[in-house]
């Protein structure tokens, strides 16, 4: 059998290696390449022509998803999505027959999946039905909402996941944002633009230029002479509605009574 030619897609350099470590211990898959961001698998995948790409969902520039649509169905190599996401992401890729690895995995599921790899390769007729699996999912998740339901979280030499739902608040804090999650914070290297447009803005609302709330724990509001609002939680943190983002919670609230 030809050696499978694999371009490796991750922007945390620790994640590449995982992966280059793992393919070491199958022979017949050889690295190619890797990339860093979106625009860059785009590129690679263009010129270097992979056989197999293990891509992740969750990359600067374009998302996994946006790569798909810039590279074409047409040309896109046998995919392994490496994700974070759960719910949304799992019932598509069930549905669509792809393979995917649901950080953090392990030697023995990464097999798995190059396991199946290897059946879509032999089979001949492999290609025009990946084709149509990757029709069908980008397709997917086009109409289908795809909110982010978990965070991957560095610290203190540990990584570990989080649910959106348990965190209270985020603000901003320089290159990073500050996510407050009862009396624990986490710090997470992202911008506020980027993570507001990937929760659910029912249930995430920005109420200033550098904070964002759950808005399930919201207990009150309290006018300001300014214009401006203090937004009470449940747990008596009091935080600033801004005049610019007021429309929308105070909309929420009077729909809500």
């Amino acid at each position: 059998m030809n050696a499978i030619r694999t371009l490796i897609v991750d922007d945390e350099p620790l994640a590449r290696e995982r992966i280059k470590r793992f393919l070491a211990s199958e022979r017949d898959l050889e690295p190619v390449g890797e990339a860093a961001d979106g625009r860059e698998a785009v590129a690679c995948i263009l010129a270097l022509r992979p056989d197999l790409v293990f891509l992740d969902i969750q990359i600067p520039e374009l998302d996994g998803f946006g790569v798909l649509e810039a590279v074409g169905v047409e040309q896109m190599p046998a995919v392994i999505f490496v994700t974070a996401y759960d719910r949304y992401a799992l019932q598509a890729f069930d549905v669509n027959a792809l393979d995917y690895l649901l950080k953090p995995y392990n030697h023995e599921r990464f097999r798995k999946a190059v396991e199946r790899a290897r059946a879509q390769f032999s089979s001949a007729p492999a290609a025009g039905e990946l084709n149509e699996r990757l029709l069908s999912l980008l397709e997917n998740f086009k109409t289908e909402p795809r909110h982010l339901e978990r965070l991957m979280i560095k610290s203190s030499g540990r990584v570990f996941f989080l649910r959106t739902e348990e965190i209270d608040w985020i603000e901003a804090e320089g290159n990073y944002l500050r996510l407050h999650v009862g009396r624990d914070a986490h710090l997470l290297r992202e911008t506020m633009n980027r993570l507001a447009s990937k929760l659910n803005n029912d249930k995430f609302l920005r109420i200033h230029r550098s904070t964002l709330v759950n808005i399930e724990r919201i207990k009150e509001l309290q006018p300001l002479f300014s214009g401006d609002y203090v937004v009470i939680l449940r747990d008596g943190k009091q935080l600033t509605l801004s005049r610019s983002y007021r429309d929308k919670l105070l909309e929420l609230f009077e729909n809500s009574s």
